[in-house]
């Protein structure tokens, strides 16, 4: 009688720890778990995604011609961001005679991206990454959870609504295909002097 009240109270453990368990991973998931670790010296993951006019935009067709630089955003029209992205497009000019691209990803859809790019004349491609299958190619984490900012753009008030929000990462595809840079510590404002400093080193390893 003992031996059998024993081996029930285990199973019961075993199927409470199973249900522990199960809820972690829920949480994990609902989070948004990285589905890859990509790396330095990795070959860059092969992602193709919507720009902001609505046109298919694939990393094959740009990788090999130009350094790329990929950098993952949480929003549109948020305070950091803008900040980010406003100082991409103020260095944009000297990158360019570097040989770099820059791609701005975020969960927000196309029509956000418009808007964002038309508020502060954003001059690079932004890529619509509505089900954060880019973000989680590279490994960044993401939340899948409905999110919304409200802003006025040319004095008409707007609310862009994504439904996955991505961790501030920036990644540097070199000419080869590969990882040449990776930063998951990204101060906003000072991301595109990072990007230049960068490619200034990959231009002197050459």
């Amino acid at each position: 009688m003992k031996m059998w009240i024993f081996r029930t109270a285990a199973v019961v453990i075993s199927r409470r720890a199973l249900l522990v368990l199960a809820a972690v991973a829920g949480i994990q998931a609902s989070a948004g778990v990285n589905a890859a670790d990509v790396n330095v010296g990795d070959k860059a993951p092969v992602f193709t995604a919507l720009d902001q006019d609505g046109k298919s935009w694939k990393s094959e067709d740009h990788v090999g011609s130009s350094i790329i630089v990929v950098y993952f955003y949480p929003a549109d029209m948020t305070g950091g961001c803008t900040k980010q992205a406003c100082a991409f497009r103020d260095d944009l000019s000297g990158l360019k005679q570097k040989g770099v691209e820059v791609v701005g990803v975020s969960g927000d859809s196309v029509r956000n991206h418009q808007l964002f790019r038309k508020a502060h004349n954003l001059n690079f491609t932004l890529l619509a990454d509505t089900e954060g299958r880019v973000a989680e190619a590279f490994g960044v984490p993401v939340t899948k959870e409905e999110k919304s900012v409200k802003a006025v753009i040319d004095g008409k008030d707007e609310l862009l609504i994504r439904s996955i929000t991505a961790k501030r990462w920036t990644f540097v595809i070199g000419r080869d295909g590969k990882v040449a840079a990776k930063n998951t510590m990204v101060v906003a404002a000072e991301d595109s002097r990072a990007i230049a400093d960068i490619v200034a080193k990959l231009a002197k390893q050459q």
